[in-house]
């Protein structure tokens, strides 16, 4: 591994709590504090390294968004969209309810991930990290699955507009990027690549091999649909074979990761059996490739990830570590950390950085999900492959 310190910018807003449904939704933003919180806890995230987000225009959102949705956003936040009109956007739904004021705490998230790119791209910083951001579901006219608008569609139309430069986009997310790769499908400037749970079980149901992208975009989405109960091992190997096989074929200028922590066997939405080995290992193969291929521009968002208490804390600090350091925390949990919001978890919080072996049922199937995975990547990665020993 290489050793390196880097200089790195963290975007952060007590404001992003505002980002709220209501106190029964799965999508709940303190996540954000409390990992802001370990860092600090453990010394590793200084008041320099802390940059406030701006709110996005309304001509940025527009970037991606109709502004027939953004009115409909804008009228919502103020109580004046009727409960069938929210429905054609795909608001006051479940999963993605009205709430007072949605259209500036949106706004921020976008405008966070707006504020990283331009700190990584205007060179004040090689690497930038918005946990705000990362809410890959919303389309162009239309929220969907707790994302009202979609910070990285409109973060890499910015990229393309406004500094020109080629993005591979890399999803991690349990749940398939669906959002962010439908902006890109017919572009072949942009690369999406990501990697989730097979829709045949979990929302939103895309994310098949077979969407390999349109017109010039044909050959620039990549998808890797593990089978439910994934573990470590399984999840490591298709990431980094395709993240490397990708990353060599696409070139790109900048790399915008999504870092969805809901792979993990204690998220209450998914079906996947990782533990923070796969959280530990993310960033650092992201990290060393936006080092060997894109002189280090990389941005990092949040995501997913709904055990906000054992689970994305821990792994959402892995990634600034990482970006800082090239090292990953190990060893025991900071205690005041753990003093301070074991009396709000409803629960016990880990007291160390790795996840102690048997946290969860042995997977009677684990040689065949294994199996099944590989063939699924030798079949994802075969267009690219042919293509490569064409061109060579």
């Amino acid at each position: 591994m290489m050793t390196m310190n880097c200089n790195a910018t963290f975007i952060y807003s007590e404001e992003f709590e505002k980002y709220r449904f209501n106190d029964d939704h799965p999508f709940n933003q303190t996540r954000v504090a409390m990992t802001k919180d370990i860092l600090e806890s453990e010394n590793k995230l200084d008041k320099e390294q802390i940059l406030l987000p701006r709110k996005a225009t309304d001509e940025e959102l527009s970037l991606f968004h109709d502004p027939s949705y953004i009115d409909a956003v804008k009228r919502a936040s103020v109580g004046n969209l009727t409960e069938d009109e929210g429905f054609e956007f795909g608001l006051a739904t479940e999963d993605t309810p009205i709430f007072a004021n949605m259209h500036d705490a949106a706004s921020l998230l976008v405008g966070g991930t707006l504020t990283a790119v331009d700190a990584v791209l205007q060179g004040k910083s090689e690497h930038a990290l918005n946990l705000g951001g990362g809410l890959h579901h919303g389309f162009k006219r239309k929220a969907s699955g707790f994302c009202i608008y979609n910070d990285g569609a409109i973060a890499i139309k910015y990229i393309r507009q406004k500094y020109n430069l080629r993005v591979l986009y890399v999803d991690t997310d349990a749940h398939h990027g669906d959002g962010v790769q439908w902006a890109f499908y017919d572009d072949s400037e942009v690369c999406t690549l990501s990697i989730h749970e097979t829709g045949r079980y979990l929302f939103p149901g895309t994310g098949n091999i077979n969407e390999r992208g349109l017109k010039a975009g044909y050959g620039y989405s990549f998808n890797l649909p593990i089978d439910a109960f994934t573990e470590d091992e399984s999840f490591m190997e298709v990431y980094e074979s395709a993240f490397r096989e990708v990353v060599e074929y696409f070139k790109p200028d900048v790399i915008v990761t999504q870092n969805g922590a809901d792979s993990h066997s204690f998220d209450p939405l998914t079906h996947l059996s990782s533990t923070m080995k796969t959280y530990e290992y993310i960033p650092l193969l992201a990290h060393e490739l936006a080092h060997e291929y894109c002189n280090g521009k990389w941005i990092a968002l949040g995501g997913g990830g709904y055990d906000i208490w054992r689970v994305v804390p821990r792994a959402w600090a892995q990634i600034w570590n990482v970006m800082t350091s090239n090292k990953i925390f190990t060893g025991d949990l900071p205690t005041d950390w753990i003093t301070k919001w074991e009396g709000k978890s409803p629960v016990s919080l880990p007291s160390t950085w790795h996840d102690p072996e048997g946290i969860y049922k042995i997977i009677p199937r684990k040689a065949e999900i294994t199996e099944k995975n590989r063939k699924m990547l030798d079949k994802a990665l075969q267009f690219t492959r042919n293509k490569m020993k064409f061109s060579n």
